[in-house]
This record gives C-alpha cells, structure tokens and sequence, in this order.
C-alpha cells in the first residue's frame, strides 16, 4: 500500500470535488472519506467499517445522496490508516468512472431490463480514459420500482419497452426528466456510443460535462418516475427489501452498529447503501418488518410519509467551514413542525452556504445560509436571487407562515410543490414579511 500524504494548501473543497478513499476532501470537521461500492454487502461488514470509522475519524458517517459511505472527522495521519484498513475488509468498491444502476437491479421483476450487464460493459470500457471530471457519473436505469430518475447524470441510459424489443434511450445531463434525447438505441450501440461520448468528454478536459454536448438537443418527453427508497418492497421469489435511512443522512457509529446488529440477529444477510441516503436490508418479508420496526423506533427514516424524508439537508457548521447555519437543527425543527407543507411533492433544500451540495438541482422551496441570516429561495437553486431574506432567529416562524399560506391556498388535489409554483415569489415574500414589526 502506497503511503498518502496530505497538503492542506491542495485539498479541495470546492463543491465539484469528489473525496475517494484515498483521496479525501477538507471539510470543517477534519478530512473526509468516500467509500463508493458497486455491489451487496453484509450488516457485519458494515459494522466493521462504523468501527473504523470511529477508530480513526470521529465516529460520524454519511450516507450520500447517491448512496456512498463517507466517514468523517479523519486527520492526515488517520485518513491512510482508514484507506488500508478499508481495503482490508473486501468491500466491493467502485473503482474509476462513476456508473450507477437502480439498487434493485437484476431483483426485480418490474424492471423492464437488468442493467447490470450494460453497466458493467461501459464501466470496463472507461478504465482508461482519462480527463473526466472528479464527479462525472453514468446512469443506467433499467425501470423498476426504484429508478434514478432524479439523479442528476452526465449520461443517462434508460431502457423502454417497444414492438422491436427493448431498447435505451441515451440521455445527456440532468435529470431523467430535464436530460436531452441524444438517440434511441439498441444494446451494443447504446454501449458503443455511450462510451464513444465518454471519450469525447475526456478530451474535452476535467471541467467538461454531459450538458455540454446536448447543445441542440430536444429535452426528454417521458418525464422519469421518481420513487422513494424508504419502505419495504417486493422483489423475486420470496425476497423483500426495506429502505431504512438516517435522518438527514448522518448518524454516529454506534448508533448504525445497532441498527446492523439488530439485522444479523435477524438473520439477514445482505444490504446495500441506496440513493437518497438510504440502506436497503434485503431478507424474508416478517423480517424486513421487523427490522423497519427496530429502526423506527431508534430515530431512522422508514417512511416515505416521514417529513424528514422530504428534507436535504447538507452537514452545516460545523461540520463544514463554508456553511454559517446549523442545517439539521433547521431541518429537524421543519420537519417537526411543517409536516403537512412537506408532503413528498419536493425536497426542502436546507443548505449552509450557496454551493447548495446537498441538493444541486432547482428545488421549490431552498433555505441558505448566508453571513447576515437566511435567504429563502422558491423554484431554484442555492445560489439564485431569493424572494426573501430572514434572520437566523426568524426562520421557523418565515418557514410556518409558508406552511400555512400554502395549507389555506391549496387547491383540491394540488399538491405543496405546485401550490409553491402557482403562488410565485411574491406572495411568498408576503407571507414572509407579514409578522414582522
């Protein structure tokens, strides 16, 4: 194993950073490890790396948006320990270019194809190209009951079903829904030209991005179905899996050393670290209930119903130095006291700072925090023009009055995010500023 050094004049923390294993990121809390897997692990494998976590960071981990483990709180002489010991541990670990496929793949009988085999081609085809930027990803999404419509995607594979047989739509930058239609192909073209457009971003140079070669394109008609993990599902022959998540994405050691402990006295075998900061344990149905049972009543997400879930929330301060708010206090307060504004139609964006990493994408409704307070930001993204702008003390009051226009606007069957829409940055800005002296 090759000693890392670490000079805290070249760490990046820019949002655009991708902190690997061996190459981990200075946050506000000290260096923090990715630690990305393709594949199935067991509850004592991740048992082990919350021990490790807690031996040589501060105890604390994350699940990400996008489903990788990232431990905290390492120091340049522990952050290499870590990557060893990591290692150590025979993880499946991604190596290279990021391309993700729906956690269900190859279970689940509602997946129009297993898009595995496809993944794995593209994944093998990059190993040696070089230039890509430090978080281009590649989707491949073969349907089912947990798509990665939402993910954001520098190329997006998705297979459709037609009287031809099954085909993929390639898709550039964004979303499912705001990607642009590049072509409709079969299986060895889609894995031809997807690679063929990989290449062609390598040359381009570590800034450039899918968005940047779907100039002209037409955006995709067929908006993605966007699903929650949290839950429990059906998959092939007697198999079930349950989406449990920490709130916020965060938790210490010890307490996701419970929650792994309590699935192997269970007999489960098998998980996996999902989108949306999810775990998805997989075993018998009685099972799954039973361990969703444990987790609920330990402080976890295990509801698409939890208004938690309808939060992103990035660590805020302290844990980073460019955030000036306490995020999750904020998101643990919205969620106590929003509930009914938080229905699952958008994600609240709550962010420290105008990077807005937890939630890149526009969002209907974004708090951000700055020197002076809050921004309050509708339909956009952390760094827009806000509509309003409170103090720190005022939040939760600004965020209630919201909650409260859009309960008495709401039209029958409308949903928070579109009720947001329909009442534009002025009304909310009203609302905001209504209570105040």
């Amino acid at each position: 194993m090759t000693a890392l050094s670490f000079d805290r004049n070249t760490l990046d923390m820019r949002r655009g950073a991708c902190p690997a294993l061996s190459a981990p990121m200075q946050t506000g809390d000290g260096l923090l490890a990715r630690v990305a897997l393709v594949d199935v692990i067991t509850p004592g494998q991740l048992a082990e790396l919350c021990r490790l976590a807690r031996r040589h960071g501060n105890g604390i981990l994350d699940i990400s948006a996008r489903g990788n483990l990232q431990v905290r709180g390492l120091s340049e002489a522990s952050a290499p320990l870590l990557d060893a010991d990591v290692r150590a541990l025979n993880l499946p670990p991604r190596e290279g270019l990021a391309v993700e496929t729906p956690p269900l793949a190859g279970m689940d009988d509602t997946e129009i194809a297993d898009p595995r085999p496809i993944a794995e081609a593209i994944r093998q085809g990059a190993r040696d190209i070089l230039g890509l930027a430090p978080k281009m990803s590649v989707v491949v999404d073969g349907g089912g009951q947990l798509r990665l419509s939402d993910l954001l995607a520098d190329i997006r594979l998705t297979a459709v079903s037609c009287d031809e047989g099954i085909h993929w739509t390639l898709l550039l930058g964004g979303t499912e829904t705001t990607g642009r239609v590049f072509n409709v192909l079969r299986e060895t073209e889609a894995i031809s030209a997807a690679l063929a457009l990989v290449r062609k971003l390598g040359e381009k140079g570590p800034k450039a991005r899918g968005r940047d070669l779907a100039a002209g394109l037409s955006t995709n008609h067929a908006p993605g179905r966007p699903a929650s993990p949290f839950g429990t599902f059906r998959l092939s022959g007697d198999l079930f899996a349950t989406g449990i998540g920490p709130a916020f994405g965060q938790a210490s050691a010890e307490t996701l050393m419970a929650l792994c402990d309590e699935a192997e006295r269970l007999g489960i075998q098998l998980l996996k670290p999902a989108f949306d900061h999810s775990l998805l344990f997989f075993g018998p149905q009685t099972v799954c209930e039973a361990l969703t049972a444990f987790a609920g009543s330990n402080g976890f997400v295990t509801s698409p119903r939890d208004p938690r879930s309808a939060i992103a929330a990035c660590p805020g301060s302290p844990a980073c130095n460019s955030a000036t708010v306490a995020t999750h206090e904020l998101g643990a307060k919205a969620a106590e006291e929003c509930g009914d504004l938080l229905d699952g139609s958008f994600k609240l964006h709550v962010t420290g700072c105008p990077k807005g990493c937890a939630h890149p994408q526009p969002s209907a409704l974004a708090l951000c925090g700055t020197a002076a307070g809050l921004s309050l930001i509708t339909h956009g993204k952390a760094a827009d023009e806000p509509f309003a702008s409170v103090a720190f003390a005022d939040t939760n009051n600004s965020l209630r009055r919201i909650a409260d226009l859009v309960r008495d606007e709401r039209r029958a069957g409308e949903n928070s995010a579109a009720c947001l829409a329909r009442l534009g940055p002025r009304r909310l800005a009203a609302a905001v500023t209504s209570g105040r002296s």
